[in-house]
């Protein structure tokens, strides 16, 4: 499968941020990308900095006119699309939604984010509901996807739960950078961490991993911290864990790479870590914690 990435540094202006994506999506379909993953909460910056009722106004209905514009894409340029919204459900009831449209244009499916971050300048208790679907894996017409969302990325559990409901992929629209205190030896800590537990999840499933993180500086809009300088590096890796494409740790950029759904057969044959689980054994991983 020919998988396409956009890793964007994003502005206030959010119909432009759009558009950008619009043309990169276009291009990344015209050298032929069948799948293509933006990263998480796309439209905007990343509002979660600070704790802002007026940012609930970036919010939208699902479906609505944000849906219907990304449908549009999906549709011209015959590719399946992974998006990531500020989703709208009700009045006060808010989810951050990865929806997936279809190569005709349709809603394949949609993923609530589940795991919830509460962190100086990742204030998202604050906007977001907890996910209510589940972790289900949406049928697509090049595979069945395991999508997931940013901090859902550091739980084997939902890594597991969707290669055991037979997801192919695992795809991280993701927003994360370092904080501005930290000195350079935790922020190298911080970004290995990252991207080894997902390499992880890549190895213990015997499937590949896809996760599209944002770039660049965006200010803190209380002026209380020094802003987040998103990390990039938005990778790709194989069923072994093996790095497919990192991308740059500061620039923009919008690639296609390469994956060998196949290998996952073969890999699961030679490294048959589903077989081997101990599931009569498991019980209590159902609890917050065993005293």
């Amino acid at each position: 499968m020919k998988i396409g990435i956009i890793q964007q540094h994003n502005s206030s202006e959010v119909e432009l941020n759009r558009l950008r994506l619009i043309e990169k999506i276009s291009h990344l379909a015209k050298d032929g990308a069948e799948l293509i993953v933006l990263q998480e909460l796309h439209d905007s910056l990343y509002f979660c900095q600070e704790e802002n009722v007026e940012n609930f106004d970036l919010a939208t209905a699902i479906p609505g006119n944000v849906t219907e514009t990304y449908a549009k894409v999906a549709k011209d340029n015959n590719v399946v699309l992974v998006t990531s919204l500020f989703e709208r459900r009700a009045p006060g009831l808010y989810h951050n939604t990865a929806v997936v449209f279809e190569k005709d244009g349709s809603i394949a499916g949609k993923y609530r984010k589940m795991h919830i971050p509460d962190d100086p300048a990742y204030y998202e208790k604050f906007y977001f509901t907890p996910g209510d679907l589940g972790f289900q894996p949406i049928k697509t017409s090049v595979g069945t996807l395991g999508v997931l969302v940013c901090w859902d990325q550091w739980y084997p559990e939902a890594a597991r739960l969707m290669a055991l409901r037979g997801a192919e992929i695992l795809i991280y629209p993701t927003a994360i950078g370092f904080e501005s205190s930290d000195n350079e030896n935790e922020k190298m800590r911080q970004l290995n961490a990252w991207m080894t537990v997902q390499l992880g999840h890549a190895v213990a499933n015997g499937i590949p991993v896809v996760t599209v993180n944002r770039v660049g500086h965006e200010p803190d809009p209380t002026g209380q911290t020094n802003g987040i300088e998103f990390w990039g590096s938005s990778f790709v890796a194989g069923q072994q864990g093996e790095i497919l494409h990192c991308a740059s740790s500061t620039n923009e950029e919008e690639t296609i790479v390469d994956v060998n759904l196949e290998r996952t057969e073969r890999v699961r044959r030679w490294w048959p870590f589903l077989r081997d689980r101990r599931i009569d054994h498991y019980n209590g991983l159902d609890l917050r914690y065993l005293d």
